[in-house]
């Protein structure tokens, strides 16, 4: 079994004991020399071995492993396919139904600039993508349009995609969006935040081109 298939295996369990993702909600993908690998449907994260993950082309067929006849790829691999085949600087792609991530999906809020760390996600405002079925064409090209030139966007009703250039940024945006959707929330709670401006937004850009794990 591939290194890679290791690593989804691997990131599908942290995004479980961040508390993330439960049960068998949410997916995960990262590029292959072959398309893509991905997190199968309907099976827990604690049932996944590295030969539970499914190879997939970017023309929608899929190869299981042998050994696992009956697993097949997400319901959602629709948008990775197409996030994976639309950004070739993408490499990983997550999907969580996190709580607070999925809160402010249920109101169809965007994120605005009300913390300088959503410039993580490469703009100054995080999308709500609006509400498609799960595993939908439509669903995919509703959030191909909210992740326009960011790294993160909300699917109305759902949840949250987030991608990086590997796993590990994903990652860490994921982990970094949730963060900032539990603030914002937690800021409504007390009145409407006040928003960052677009100048104050591009100091910000300018000053994260040097700034660790972050630099853009």
């Amino acid at each position: 079994m591939s290194n890679l298939s290791e690593q989804l295996l691997i990131t599908s369990q942290k995004l479980v004991a961040l508390g993330l993702n439960k049960g068998t909600a949410g997916n995960v993908s990262v590029r292959s020399a072959q398309g893509f690998l991905i997190t199968p449907s309907g099976l827990p994260v604690d049932e996944m071995t590295p030969a539970s993950m499914v190879q997939m082309r970017f023309d929608g067929s899929f190869e299981a492993d042998k050994t696992q006849p009956n697993v097949k790829p997400s319901s959602e691999w629709r948008f990775h396919c197409d996030i994976l085949k639309n950004r070739p600087e993408i490499n990983a792609v997550i999907h969580t139904h996190s709580m607070f991530a999925t809160t402010l999906a249920c109101l169809h809020k965007d994120i605005p600039p009300f913390h300088y760390m959503i410039a993580v996600t490469g703009a100054d405002t995080i999308r709500c993508a609006p509400y498609a079925l799960f595993g939908s064409q439509a669903l995919s090209d509703n959030a191909l349009t909210a992740l326009i030139d960011r790294k993160a966007c909300l699917l109305a009703n759902h949840g949250m995609i987030a991608i990086g250039r590997d796993l590990e940024d994903a990652r860490a945006v994921t982990v970094e969006v949730e963060n900032l959707c539990e603030q914002y929330w937690r800021a409504l709670q007390l009145g409407e935040p006040h928003v960052l401006s677009e100048t104050e937004m591009r100091d910000v850009f300018r000053q994260f081109k040097g700034y660790g794990k972050w630099a853009i």
